[in-house]
């Protein structure tokens, strides 16, 4: 065969040029290292750890960093009180929700064996499925492996049923979304975040018979903002489109029964879509949507990531169930949540330390430097045993790289007032 005389590059170039473009990124502070955690259900939010930060490859922490590598003695463990956590309300460690899965699984298996269609679906994924619908007041829910799945498929999937059909978005959305629309290769229209007039606008340029559909969020990740969703539905009515809410960072914690913003202001009957998380209030994995029956049994049909995507394991969708379940009835742990939210928020004022995201409880501290972000997140570490990961590009735009804390249910009083004092001194000493 004459083409395989022709001089083709080597493996080793692919290798070179792969390297080239990760130590790029590694000297403009945005590659990501992994921490490893030691997890104990029993301590949260502290853990434990061995070394420090390390990629991939397993090699020692960021050369641009000012903790010089966090050198650690291997096999020596060390502690540290976790702030990024999405377990807002600690349910994965709750015994209530342990006890549920351990108990599916010695019953089920672990894994569910196939796709829905061909026996993935059990009792189990079809009781959650009724409590998420039931949750958000919505006929029918559908399960999936993750809220991204959740969000891409549901999104690209509506958007073909439709000829012609334009989705406009707020600029902020999440990257589910953003794929889930390029997925759908619909004509898009992004209005700028939260902007209502800026979306009137956008709208009022379509024809009122030319499908439409408005995604945004409820309470926004980074910015901490929270979308005026009562606008929104206004808008969507007067122009004839469909509305989808995604609601991963607000269920669980918005509500008397953890139904999210929308439902915390009696809005969830006006939502067409909502897309939520079982892997951040509830403490679990996986993702779903909640609508209309035909809207859920569209998607079933339809959608790819649904379709042919192995479904969740019978045991992950019994501890869910108790998790929905247990915070819809007990509003406690949301109130001790909030709570710990505004003690932060306190403690930061108290030491004039500057934070965004007072409209929800995301608390960020805007750094503006990768670099510089990396240098503090590790000092935090190492002497100060606090646990923070920078927030950078693709994340956040360039020049937003920020700190993002979460304080959770779990956290006492005095882990608070701790990381706020090594905030401090970390944030005053922190110039590269």
């Amino acid at each position: 065969m004459a083409f395989l005389t022709k001089t083709v590059a080597s493996k080793s170039d692919y290798t070179t040029q792969l390297t080239a473009r990760l130590d790029r990124l590694k000297t403009q502070g945005n590659y990501r290292y992994f921490l490893e955690l030691h997890k104990n259900a029993r301590k949260q939010p502290v853990f434990d750890f061995e070394g420090g930060m390390s990629d991939v490859g397993h090699s020692a922490a960021s050369p641009t960093s000012d903790s010089q590598n966090l050198k650690y003695t291997e096999g020596v463990k060390k502690s540290a009180t976790n702030w990024t956590s999405n377990d807002y309300l600690g349910m994965s460690a709750d015994a209530d929700v342990i006890d549920a899965f351990v108990a599916a699984a010695k019953q089920d298996g672990i894994g569910s064996g196939g796709t829905r269609n061909i026996s993935g679906t059990t009792q189990r994924h079809r009781q959650l499925e009724k409590a998420l619908a039931k949750l958000h007041n919505k006929t029918s829910a559908l399960v999936f492996g993750s809220a991204y799945t959740a969000n891409s498929t549901a999104i690209s999937t509506l958007a073909r049923a439709f000829d012609d059909c334009i989705i406009f978005s707020d600029a902020e959305n999440h990257a589910s979304m953003i794929e889930g629309i390029k997925l759908s290769r619909c004509e898009k229209r992004v209005f700028r975040h939260n902007d209502t007039v800026h979306l009137a606008e956008l709208l009022a340029a379509e024809h009122i018979d030319r499908p439409k559909i408005i995604a945004f969020e409820s309470v926004y990740s980074m910015s901490g903002t929270i979308a005026p969703i009562k606008d929104f539905i206004e808008l969507a009515k007067h122009f004839n489109a469909l509305t989808y809410l995604d609601e991963v960072h607000a269920v669980g914690l918005y509500g008397e029964r953890g139904e999210g913003v929308a439902g915390q202001l009696g809005l969830s009957d006006n939502i067409d879509v909502i897309n939520g998380t079982l892997a951040k209030a509830f403490g679990c994995v996986g993702g779903y949507i909640a609508a209309s029956e035909s809207v859920v049994d569209y998607v079933r049909s339809f959608g790819e990531g649904f379709i042919f995507t192995s479904s969740m394991p019978p045991a992950i969708c019994a501890a869910a169930l108790e998790s929905v379940e247990k915070t819809a009835i007990s509003n406690e742990i949301r109130i001790k949540f909030h709570k710990n939210v505004e003690i932060l928020r306190g403690a930061l004022r108290e030491k004039n330390i500057e934070f965004e995201g007072q409209d929800a409880h995301i608390t960020r501290i805007v750094i503006g430097d990768a670099r510089r972000c990396r240098a503090i997140t590790d000092r935090l570490l190492r002497d100060f045993s606090v646990y923070l990961q920078p927030i950078n590009f693709p994340t956040v735009p360039h020049g937003q790289e920020c700190l993002r804390i979460i304080a959770t249910a779990r956290h006492t009083e005095k882990q608070i007032f701790e990381l706020v004092a090594a905030l401090k001194a970390c944030l005053k000493k922190s110039i590269l």
